[in-house]
């Protein structure tokens, strides 16, 4: 008996031990900003062999990946990637929200308690204390008594902080303007590493100052429309949205190091600065497991600016691609090949310029808000005899004026089904529901079961709108996001390395899907409100 319970505790220990070798030494979690998944097919030609594909062929494919819910704006993006679970309970509803406490826009990741490091800016001053839920990043360093790393990188804050979580060691995210380096806040540390003043006082930055043309002849990116139309931004001090560009010379009129932010070389800046986390924070080294999330968002900022269809995103992601082989080409070396695990997927994806799509007779435009407005004040004035029972409008979402409402002596509800209804017959609103239904009635499917995934009570509003389809709010060049439409929620999700499976899907999977399969895989507890489910057919 007792040679038998010494042979069991031998192989309890031995199933044990196995599980903690099978864990990857390092989750990298990368997300490319308004990626739309069809950017994978239509320049896979144009790809190397080592970096999409690279993760396509050895790793697994989900191709009808969507977000689940409305607003698909960045913020909630991220945080939705890392928390499992949608805006109705993680509360970032947007990248700012009014706030109806205070009365006053709120920015998702702001905090006025803690002060910027590594600048002298008031701006810089984040945190992640408005997302009310955990991360997989957090549930990591709780389950390994705090030794596993959690860092979060990327050009914008938002993109860093949400996605390290709450307990993260570190975020760094990067500061334009006249400064052109690598910040955080006292919220994860009192100063900057030495690792992170030696890089922004490398010049590493200020190399990417100079001409920006096309990777390859510019004759062979027939991927994309034209260089020269009528559907793109361009620069300040640039008479034409056309190649090449020269940074350095347009940088003064254009916010200084800003403007790389709006060029590939931004995220070429995230992936070298990812590059000296790995290496100077170790990460990967020992026996906990670490979690490094990369967020490359100049892919955001270009697609804003130039479109989905111009020949400026389709360099972007020739040189993303190129970025992204030789960052796993260090994780190999640096932690070593098989011994991380890695997944891609994007915050959202975007509409292509209305404009360009009116020309091609696809239905599309643009939202007359003043007109709206204008006739949304006469209903007010009719209705109630002031406009103040509406305090704020933002995000397609009507704010109301409680109080006001209540010493009327209306009833709150009605009042929000009559503006329902008001709005319901402006040109080109699609939909109209109030928070009333939205707290009330449960829908399963459809545009309805987004906007209740988006819905958070403590936090929208009263009133929510949908607009046609392709119709936005925005100028008349460069491309935007926001939808519960397939252009903006079909976006990339690839996993690879230890612990994958190779292969593709064409089940539905869903970005609320992320976060419970990585804690699967590594044997933690889910996110404290993860909705999603594990994703079992990409487990080894």
């Amino acid at each position: 008996m007792k040679y038998q319970a010494v042979l069991f505790f031998v192989l309890v220990f031995n199933l044990f031990a196995s599980a903690q070798d099978d864990k990857p030494k390092l989750v990298v979690g990368i997300v490319v900003d308004q990626m739309r998944y069809d950017y994978l097919t239509r320049f896979y030609d144009k790809y190397g062999e080592g970096g999409f594909k690279r993760i396509i062929k050895e790793g697994f494919n989900c191709k009808n990946n969507h977000f689940n819910y409305v607003p698909t704006y960045t913020g909630p993006g991220h945080a939705s990637i890392y928390t499992g679970t949608t805006p109705k309970y993680h509360g970032i509803i947007a990248n700012n929200w009014y706030d109806k406490q205070t009365k006053k826009t709120v920015y998702c990741a702001g905090d006025s308690t803690v002060i910027a490091v590594g600048t002298s800016s008031n701006k810089e001053r984040m945190s992640p204390h408005r997302m009310k839920t955990t991360t997989f990043a957090d549930e990591n360093r709780l389950f390994t008594q705090m030794q596993g790393k959690s860092i979060g990188i990327s050009i914008k804050d938002r993109g860093a902080i949400l996605p390290a979580g709450h307990s993260a060691n570190a975020a760094y995210w990067f500061r334009g303007k006249d400064e052109g380096s690598f910040v955080s806040s006292s919220y994860f540390m009192k100063e900057l590493p030495r690792w992170v003043k030696a890089f922004n006082f490398s010049r590493k930055i200020e190399s990417y100052m100079k001409i920006w043309d096309t990777y390859y002849d510019i004759s062979t990116y027939t991927e994309s429309g034209k260089d020269l139309n009528e559907f793109e931004g361009g620069f300040k001090g640039k008479k034409t949205a056309t190649f090449p560009y020269n940074l350095k010379k347009l940088a003064k009129d254009n916010m200084g190091f800003d403007i790389l932010k709006v060029t590939p070389f931004g995220n070429s800046i995230v992936a070298d600065f990812a590059i000296e986390a790995i290496k100077n924070e170790a990460l990967g080294k020992d026996d906990f497991t670490d979690v490094l999330t990369v967020s490359f968002s100049s892919t955001d900022y270009i697609g804003h600016n130039f479109g989905v269809n111009s020949k400026e995103i389709e360099d972007t992601y020739i040189r993303l691609d190129k970025d992204l082989e030789r960052f796993l080409k260090v994780l190999d070396t640096e932690v070593g090949e098989g011994e991380y695990t890695l997944f891609l997927t994007a915050d959202h994806g975007a509409v292509n310029v209305p404009a360009y799509l009116k020309s091609a007779k696809i239905p599309a435009g643009y939202v007359a808000r003043d007109e709206r407005k204008e006739k949304f004040n006469k209903f007010l004035i009719d209705s109630y005899g002031t406009v103040d029972i509406v305090e704020n409008i933002s995000n397609n979402q009507i704010f109301l004026n409680r109080a006001m409402v209540k010493a009327l002596d209306l009833d709150l509800e009605q009042v929000q089904k009559d503006i329902a209804n008001a709005q319901l017959t402006y040109a080109h609103i699609y939909k109209v529901y109030t928070a009333t239904t939205m707290s009330t009635v449960f829908f399963g499917d459809g545009i309805e079961r987004l906007l209740q995934n988006g819905y958070n009570q403590k936090r929208s509003g009263d009133v929510l709108l949908v607009d046609d389809p392709s119709f936005i709010a925005y100028s008349r060049t460069g491309s935007t996001h926001g939808s519960g439409l397939n252009y903006d929620t079909h976006v990339p999700l690839l996993f690879f390395g230890k612990g994958i499976t190779k292969g593709h899907t064409y089940k539905k999977t869903e970005i609320t899907d992320i976060a419970p399969t990585i804690s699967a895989l590594l044997g933690i507890s889910f996110p404290n409100f993860t909705v999603g489910q594990p994703l079992y057919f990409i487990i080894e």
